[in-house]
């Protein structure tokens, strides 16, 4: 299904649905983060994704990361909350979502990295690559908060 994200348009779509997630900054032994490409927009990301009735969202973004990427990982801290209501996701199905995301930092615990059907492409990527891969803006906006290593998560 195709998606589209709208940050800040005057021309995005009005949401009909608000969707609460949870994303994650894993990192390895060198400092290199976990991006995937998404199948469904070509774009370079956080493994992350909505929450289940079940999950708590810590619970969430580990099941995402295994579900996304076959890591298994633990939660260890928090980078943010991301809730702007300007940011707005388009799906093929007619959703149009507002996200609320929180996303956490998490080290991998077990599993092995494989490929899943929300994605073409998994690597750990070193933090100077950032800036050249093909992101929306709002998923770099969280690697680089997690890269300034602020003393208190962001709020926004």
């Amino acid at each position: 299904m195709a998606r589209t994200e709208f940050y800040d348009d005057p021309d995005a779509p009005e949401p009909n649905s608000l969707v609460v997630a949870a994303s994650a900054v894993v990192t390895d032994e060198h400092g290199r983060i976990l991006l995937q490409r998404r199948a469904d927009s070509g774009l370079w990301a956080l493994p992350g994704g909505g929450m289940e009735l079940d999950d708590s969202l810590p619970g969430a973004a580990v099941r995402e990361v295994r579900e996304e990427t076959g890591l298994d990982v633990e939660v260890t801290g928090l980078v943010g909350t991301y809730t702007d209501p300007q940011h707005v996701i388009v799906y093929g199905d007619g959703e149009v979502r507002r996200q609320f995301n929180i996303c956490f930092t998490a080290r991998v615990v077990g599993g092995e990295l494989t490929v899943s059907q929300e994605s073409t492409a998994l690597r750990f990527v070193n933090p100077e690559e950032i800036d050249v891969l093909p992101m929306h803006d709002t998923q770099r906006m969280r690697v680089r908060h997690f890269l300034e290593k602020r003393p208190a998560p962001y709020l926004g």
